[in-house]
């Protein structure tokens, strides 16, 4: 299980291959992965936005995703799960967020990768300060626990 934040361009596909790689004692156990890649858009609530810039807590965010990963853990039977999420400056298009569930049923890692997705948005201290077309910002308030976003 990993949980990692960081301040670099997120790489999605190059971090789930280079963690798999060193996951070589699951091997044959795995039956189904699920991932999920959050990307930095372009709009939101209908207005167009160029930027945005994300910020955590540094120590009680790892805390925080480590604890919702915990959780999954004893609620489905996963072999393994990697959360890296990214902070700093974003353009649209760049990723934000990789959640992947390893389990040897495909029903618990969908069921684990969209909790700890809506969990995520819900109760990590990550806070988001867009930059709109108009050059005004604004802060991003945070979904509710138990609110699945549409998208």
């Amino acid at each position: 299980m990993q949980v990692s934040i960081t301040s670099k361009p997120l790489m999605p596909w190059q971090e789930l291959q280079n963690y798999q790689q060193q996951q070589t004692a699951l091997y044959g156990q795995v039956g189904a992965t699920t991932i999920f890649i959050g990307t930095m858009r372009d709009i939101n609530e209908d207005v167009a936005v160029t930027q945005m810039e994300l910020e955590h807590y540094p120590g009680m965010t790892e805390a925080c995703l480590k604890q919702l990963v915990q959780q999954a853990v004893d609620k489905w039977h996963l072999l393994d799960v990697l959360i890296v999420h990214r902070v700093g400056l974003l353009k649209p298009n760049d990723p934000i967020v990789l959640v992947a569930v390893w389990s040897a049923h495909r029903a618990e890692a969908y069921a684990a990768n969209r909790f700890l997705m809506e969990e995520l948005k819900a109760r990590a201290p990550l806070w988001k300060k867009e930059t709109l077309s108009n050059q005004q910002t604004r802060w991003v308030e945070q979904n509710t626990p138990g609110h699945h976003d549409a998208d």
